[in-house]
């Protein structure tokens, strides 16, 4: 076996591990799994860190196809991410690392860098141990510091690429005493045509975990339902786990509700229970109670939001989706959103946006529906209907302006018509030396001056906020003489840089060439989007009846007395 210093592997990192594998398909939950455990575990008074593993050969997801996986999460070090790192920040309420997240090109990528240096003195490098120990450096590595480390494996157990990890897994519970690690199973529970809940494929899969080394400790079975008592017992005795180790996950409304659900089953005390940790939680009385709080607000109404994009994928705009229902849960009501896709948007408008309340148009890259993200943009600057424009929604506002109000014919951005006459959004300075694609970008939290007295100052209430930056391109500054003495305004600078603007006179018309979205968290709405939220809710009276009701039972107890007794 080789040495520590062969490996740089120190196994006395970390504490009490987590480690949660899926079987039968991907898709099921695991990652909200977790990021449940997690927030259970956050509310019984521990520290929760948590790491997501993608066997992919990509070094991280920033040259992915949001079709394949989802959007691209960035962190605040400029780490991009899956999407599943974005659930464990809003669920545990922390700001993690790129080291959170393991991929197989990073950790590849890292061993053959140091087999080129000579740092294995002339030995064969292998998966074993070379590799499964840079994994669990990796884990360890980023454990440090808190109580508890989740750790989710992404995939499915049998997928080839996924075997290492698993190795790897198996190796980190010989090394740990049994109390500090515990393995949970996520799978699936579907029914048969005459409704009786099949555990066959749970079955099967927990045979394929147990064949690779590794004994689950608890299944999770995701269900339509609520499992019944007799498909625990029986998954319980084919997997060889206790009957009170196996749990439900049905479908639920709102990915928020999963921790009140696998709470009500007992999972966060059958966790404490196996790590020893139970004495030292807090009482079931005093443990933190804003989460059920938060998700739990009577809504007074709902409002309907556009989002004018590419993908016709809820994954592709998840942060947005949830920045959306963050503004809800403050404001007390349903935001739907609704996406229309802009290269359908037509001259007039009427069909895709005349219903809506409000209007977003996200981020993206390249030229398809660019125009129609334009159009949108007028629609909205033209009738009053509150905007918000995110990255390349800001940058096709700058856009729009010049064409429409300042008369640029034929302004756009240098990174969708190279030969524009009016370049009013080119790249950046930095940029024109770049090759390579992947983590060149500016990526990460970078600090942004508001100027008093705006809508961006009401907004975040400070001079200056931070927030995560994923772009190529800006407003180019040969341009800035033009806007000056304009009701559009650029509020929010970095140097030389635009970063925020507002449309004077408007309901709400804002523009971030930041990601609000990645900051947003139950409880602690991102600004801009409580802002839209806000404006819009102003402008249809959302609310309004309740608040009226409210008065009238007030001016009439007695009446109310009388009936009720």
């Amino acid at each position: 076996m080789p040495t520590e210093s062969d490996t740089h592997y120190d196994p006395s990192l970390g504490n009490k591990f987590i480690f949660v594998t899926g079987g039968v398909m991907s898709g099921l939950g695991k990652g909200i799994t977790a990021a449940s455990t997690g927030r259970l575990l956050k509310n019984a008074g521990f520290d929760v860190t948590a790491v997501k593993i993608d066997p992919y050969l990509n070094v991280d997801a920033g040259t992915m196809n949001p079709y394949q996986h989802g959007e691209v999460y960035v962190l605040q070090d400029g780490g991009e991410v899956d999407l599943d790192l974005g659930n464990y920040e809003r669920f545990l309420d922390v700001d993690m690392t790129s080291d959170h997240n393991i991929t197989t090109g990073k950790t590849y990528q890292h061993v053959i860098e140091k087999e080129r240096a000579g740092d294995y003195l002339g030995k064969t490098v292998q998966i074993i141990p070379h590799i499964t120990d840079d994994i669990k450096r990796r884990i360890r590595e980023a454990a440090e510091g808190t109580d508890v480390c989740i750790v989710e494996v992404g995939g499915t157990v049998g997928d080839i690429e996924g075997m290492p990890y698993l190795e790897a897994l198996r190796q980190f519970a010989h090394e740990e005493p049994e109390e500090n690690v515990l393995f949970t199973h996520v799978t699936l529970v579907p029914y048969s045509k005459n409704g009786e809940q099949k555990t066959k494929p749970t079955q099967h899969s927990v045979k394929e975990v147990r064949s690779i080394g590794l004994q689950p400790d608890i299944i999770v079975g995701r269900c339509e339902d609520r499992l019944d008592p007799e498909t625990k017992e029986k998954i319980a005795l084919f997997c060889d786990i206790p009957t009170e180790a196996v749990f439900s996950n049905p479908d639920v409304e709102d990915v928020y509700h999963v921790p009140l659900m696998v709470e009500e089953e007992g999972l966060d005390q059958y966790v404490l229970e196996h790590f020893g940790l139970a004495d030292q939680a807090l009482p079931e009385g005093e443990r933190a109670n804003e989460w059920r709080e938060i998700v739990t607000t009577e809504k007074d109404g709902e409002i309907d939001i556009a989002l004018v994009g590419k993908y016709d994928l809820e994954d592709a705009y998840m942060s947005i989706h949830e920045s959306l229902k963050h503004a809800g849960f403050e404001l007390g009501v349903d935001v739907n959103a609704h996406w229309v896709a802009a290269d359908d948007l037509s001259d007039g408008h009427d069909g895709e946006l005349a219903d809506v309340d409000g209007v977003i148009v996200p981020g993206g890259f390249g030229m398809r529906g660019s125009e129609g993200k334009i159009r949108a943009v007028q629609y909205a600057r033209e009738n009053d209907v509150p905007f918000l424009g995110l990255c390349l929604g800001f940058q096709m506002a700058v856009v729009e302006y010049a064409r429409n109000v300042l008369g640029f014919e034929g302004a756009h951005s240098a990174e969708m018509d190279e030969e524009t006459p009016h370049p009013v959004i080119d790249i950046l300075p930095e940029q024109y030396e770049v090759e390579d694609m992947g983590g060149t970008m500016r990526l990460g939290e970078h600090t942004t001056v508001i100027e008093p007295e705006t809508l961006a100052y009401d907004l975040y209430g400070d001079t200056s906020c931070s927030e995560r930056h994923r772009h190529r391109y800006e407003v180019n500054p040969e341009y800035f003489d033009h806007f000056e003495d304009e009701p559009l305004v650029f509020s929010g600078t970095a140097g030389n840089r635009m970063e925020i603007l507002e449309l004077e006179n408007h309901p709400f018309f804002f523009g971030t060439q930041f990601h609000p979205e990645y900051t947003s968290r139950p409880g602690q709405p991102s600004p801009p989007f409580l802002g839209l939220v806000e404006s819009v809710v102003e402008q249809t009276g959302i609310g309004a009846d309740s608040e009226s009701a409210e008065t009238d039972a007030d001016t009439d107890t007695d009446a109310e007395t009388e009936v009720t007794h």
